[in-house]
């Protein structure tokens, strides 16, 4: 289950970093709020997920959801390049994700 709470917190910390792009440097109202909230959630979630699973597996996994994630996210809605070495180098983080879960009992 914590597993399943930890993906959901990457979920959310892709939420908050695409919320970046838009408040503007939070001169933004709604998407200000939208990140904020999304940095909430995505923490308390973290941290309830924290409360089972190994610190560095955990936050190491958090972020490489969240950084495969955005990358995603900006191919897909900031059409972002998708050149052979981007997509290698995210290829790599996921390797390593599954690396540590795998690693992790």
């Amino acid at each position: 289950m914590h597993w399943i709470i930890l993906f959901f917190a990457g979920l959310f910390e892709v939420v908050w970093a695409i919320g970046l792009k838009y408040t503007y440097g939070f001169t933004r109202l709604v998407p200000s709020v939208i990140t904020i909230a999304g940095m909430i959630v995505s923490f308390w979630l973290l941290s309830t997920a924290m409360k089972v699973l190994p610190l560095g597996t955990a936050y190491a996994i958090w972020t490489g959801i969240g950084a495969v994630g955005t990358f995603i996210a900006g191919v897909i809605f900031f059409h972002e390049s998708l050149s052979a070495m981007r997509v290698l180098s995210v290829g790599l983080i996921v390797a390593g994700l599954i690396g540590l879960k795998l690693a992790t009992p």
